[in-house]
């Protein structure tokens, strides 16, 4: 299946330890669509089924169920996009009452972003079950194996743009 010009039989060559590229691509091919039509079959609660979340406030709850409430300059670090584009997520899901906007007190110039008390325990239970995959999945390995593996989805996600 090599489609860059290098030899396919030298594409399979492997030893024990792994597994040859092309068998490793087949592998993915077959297994990125499984993935990705699990997480959209995440059941979204009920309470928050009105509220139409896209994918992009889908990261950025996850960041604020993993973290914890935080400012919009460390969520757009986080989520890799500008502070603009936050800050319009973080209106529009105020306006719905999904987050909730607080001054910080040891700063009143910064504004702290959380998760409305009425929605918490619904959005964890929810995203939680992601993050306790990735836990169990990413547990077991070696500190260098998982930075491997990010890197590796890092790179994976840049070549698909």
């Amino acid at each position: 299946m090599s489609t860059d010009g290098r030899s396919a039989a030298g594409e399979r060559a492997h030893d024990a330890t792994g597994i040859a590229v092309e068998e490793g691509i087949r592998s993915l091919l077959l297994l990125m669509p499984r993935v990705v039509g699990r997480a959209k079959k995440m059941h979204i609660p009920e309470e928050l089924q009105s509220f139409s979340l896209a994918p992009r406030h889908l990261s950025l709850l996850a960041n604020l169920v993993f973290e914890g409430p935080m400012t919009v300059n460390d969520l757009a670090a986080r989520l890799e996009v500008a502070p603009t584009t936050v800050s319009l997520m973080v209106g529009d899901l105020s306006r719905q009452g999904v987050l909730e906007r607080r001054t910080d007190a040891a700063d009143r110039r910064r504004t702290i972003v959380g998760i409305a008390a009425a929605h918490e325990k619904s959005v964890n239970d929810w995203l939680g079950g992601s993050a306790r995959a990735w836990r169990a999945v990413l547990g077991p390995l070696t500190p260098e194996q998982r930075r491997l593996f990010v890197d590796t989805f890092h790179a994976y996600e840049r070549e698909l743009g």
